[in-house]
């Protein structure tokens, strides 16, 4: 299984809205539920958030390559979590 780091800002309403489809996904597949997510607020951890590539939020990396930037939905997110389980 590949980690995930999903970079995030609080103010953010693609974030927000990312949450309730990462959860559903997670009911639908009980393999979902086992995923390392590591969600990073660059705005806590900017010297963290600065070692990536990226402009838009959210954005997802697995294991370390970018999967995905700016707003998702269900079958972005799917294909993020399957990716990570391959």
């Amino acid at each position: 299984m590949k980690p995930i780091i999903m970079f995030i800002t609080s103010w953010c309403p693609y974030c927000k809205a990312a949450y309730p489809i990462m959860e559903e996904l997670k009911e639908e597949n009980a393999a979902f539920r086992n995923l390392d997510i590591k969600i990073v607020d660059e705005e806590l951890e900017p010297d963290f958030a600065k070692q990536f590539d990226y402009y838009y939020v959210p954005t997802y990396y697995v294991n370390g390559v970018k999967a995905h930037e700016g707003s998702v939905n269900k079958d972005i997110l799917r294909n993020i979590f399957e990716s990570a389980l391959k």
